[in-house]
C-alpha cells in the first residue's frame, strides 16, 4: 500500500480546491441547461425548471432537431469535421515523418514556417483568403473544408513530428532488412506506433472544427451549409419570434453532446497521446 505524503498533499490543496470549484460550477451549469431543455419557456423564466411541474418536455428535442434545423447544422458539422480530420492526417502524418527522420535542404526552414503558421491569428489572414477564394471561384462547403484542413495542418504536423522523433530507428532498420519498402515501413510499422498521438490530435482537430464559428460565419452563405456554431446563433436570433427557449436549450445539448461523449469515452486515449511515445532512439 502506497503511503500518502500529507505534506505534499497539503501544498497541493489550493489547486485541488480550485479544480473542485470549477468542476462543481460546470456541473451545476450543465444540469441547469439539461433541465431547461426539458422545460417550457414559462418554467425557465419562473425559475422552476427543476420542479418539472408539467412533466418532461422531450418534444423540445424533436422541435430543435426538425423545426429549428439542428439536423442540418449537425450533419454539416459532422461532414466538415470528419473530412477535415482525414485530410489533415493525410497531409500531416507523412510530412511529420519525413521531417523527423531525414535532414534535407529547407527542412529546418519548413519546420520554422510551420511554427510561425501556428502563431498567426486567423483574423489576420481571413480577408486575403476571402479575396483569393472569390477570384479563384472557390466557394461553399469545399472552401470551408479546405480552410479547416490548411489551418490544422501546421499544429498537427508539429505535434506528430515530436512523436516520430522519439521512435527508435531500429524499427526502420529491421523493416529494411526484411525487404520492406519506405512507404510500407511508414504505413505498416511507424504509423501504428504513434497511434495514441494520432487519436489524440484527431480528437483535438475534430473538436476544433466542430466548435469553429468565425470562418463559418463568413464563408457560409446559406442555411444548407451552416454548421452548428452559426446554426445556434441563428436559433438564438429567432427566439424573438418563436419564444421557444426550451427548444433552444435542447439544441445546445444536441450540439454539445458529440464533444462531451468524445471526452468521456476517449479520455484515456487523450492522456496516452499527450504523455506517451515510442522507444527513444
Amino acid at each position: 500500500m502506497t503511503k500518502i505524503n500529507w505534506k505534499k498533499e497539503a501544498r497541493l490543496l489550493p489547486g485541488y480546491l480550485i479544480v473542485l470549484v470549477w468542476v462543481a460550477f460546470t456541473a451545476v451549469m450543465l444540469c441547469w441547461i439539461v433541465g431547461a431543455s426539458l422545460s417550457t419557456s414559462r418554467e425557465i423564466f419562473s425559475g422552476q425548471i427543476y420542479k418539472f411541474a408539467s412533466g418532461f418536455h422531450w418534444e423540445n428535442y424533436i422541435t430543435a432537431w426538425k423545426a429549428q434545423n439542428v439536423s442540418i447544422f449537425f450533419k454539416n458539422s459532422l461532414l466538415y469535421s470528419i473530412i477535415s480530420c482525414v485530410g489533415v492526417l493525410a497531409i500531416s502524418a507523412p510530412a511529420a515523418y519525413v521531417l523527423s527522420r531525414w535532414e534535407f535542404t529547407g527542412g529546418k526552414t519548413l519546420r520554422i514556417g510551420l511554427v510561425i503558421a501556428m502563431s498567426v491569428p486567423i483574423i489576420m489572414v481571413i480577408m486575403p483568403i476571402y479575396s483569393m477564394a472569390v477570384k479563384l471561384g472557390i466557394k461553399g462547403q469545399i472552401l470551408l473544408i479546405l480552410l479547416y484542413i490548411m489551418i490544422r495542418v501546421p499544429y498537427t504536423t508539429i505535434y506528430l513530428l515530436d512523436f516520430f522523433s522519439t521512435l527508435s530507428r531500429t524499427y526502420e532498420e529491421a523493416a529494411y532488412l526484411d525487404g520492406c519498402s519506405g512507404p510500407n515501413t511508414f504505413l505498416k510499422i511507424m504509423l501504428p506506433l504513434v497511434q495514441p498521438a494520432i487519436v489524440t490530435v484527431t480528437i483535438f482537430n475534430f473538436m476544433s472544427v466542430w466548435n469553429e464559428f468565425f470562418m463559418a460565419l463568413i464563408f457560409t452563405s446559406s442555411e444548407s451549409m451552416t454548421p452548428v456554431g452559426v446554426g445556434l446563433l441563428n436559433i438564438i436570433n429567432s427566439m424573438k419570434y418563436t419564444g421557444n427557449y426550451g427548444g433552444m436549450f435542447a439544441a445546445v445539448i444536441i450540439v454539445f453532446l458529440p464533444t462531451f461523449l468524445l471526452y468521456i469515452f476517449m479520455s484515456e486515449k487523450i492522456i496516452a497521446g499527450v504523455t506517451g511515445g515510442g522507444v527513444k532512439g
